[in-house]
């Protein structure tokens, strides 16, 4: 199967954002991943908890388009790193999540595919569509924008950042 090259710019800019959290993460201890910094409730493991689970979650509604809420889509745990939880094990998850969602965009035939979305406490009274390519831009906008949060929570750490780490 060839790769359009809309499916190929799309899916490396999103693997550009996922390598810059990488990089803010780089190094850190699982109580340092843990620790909260600013008056946000944000954590550098919480951050990639929930990106893991954000990814699995419309990857599966991307390909599956049912209109069923993923497991877990809306626990608020996804935000915190639990007690236990460990930053390789959430790199992991975050690994694996990033490559199906990397094969399912390859193996979408039209980016412009109609997906129905699941009914969430903020959803329109009508059934939602979005695009598999609006799903993807979604994406790779929740990525860069915790990207940043990441870079904020890593720098009040330990005066790290991510432009000096690249």
């Amino acid at each position: 199967m060839t790769t359009s090259p809309e499916k190929t710019d799309l899916s490396q800019a999103l693997a550009e954002q996922r390598e810059l959290l990488l990089i803010t993460v780089r190094g850190l201890t699982d109580a340092q991943a843990a620790q909260r910094t600013t008056v946000s409730e944000l954590t550098l493991g919480g951050i990639v908890k929930h990106l893991a689970q954000g990814e699995e979650a419309w990857t599966r509604i991307m390909t599956k388009g049912d209109g069923e809420l993923p497991d877990g889509m809306l626990d608020m745990g996804q935000y915190r790193m639990a007690e236990g939880e460990t930053l390789p094990a959430l790199l992991e998850r975050y690994a694996a999540a990033a490559r199906a969602t990397d094969e399912a965009v390859a193996g979408l035939p039209d980016l412009g595919r109609s997906v129905l979305l699941p009914t969430t406490p903020w959803s329109p009274p009508e059934p939602e569509y979005w695009s598999a390519r609006r799903i993807l831009l979604h994406l790779i906008r929740e990525t860069a924008q915790h990207a940043g949060h990441a870079d904020i929570v890593r720098e009040a750490l330990d005066g790290a950042n991510t432009t000096a780490r690249r």
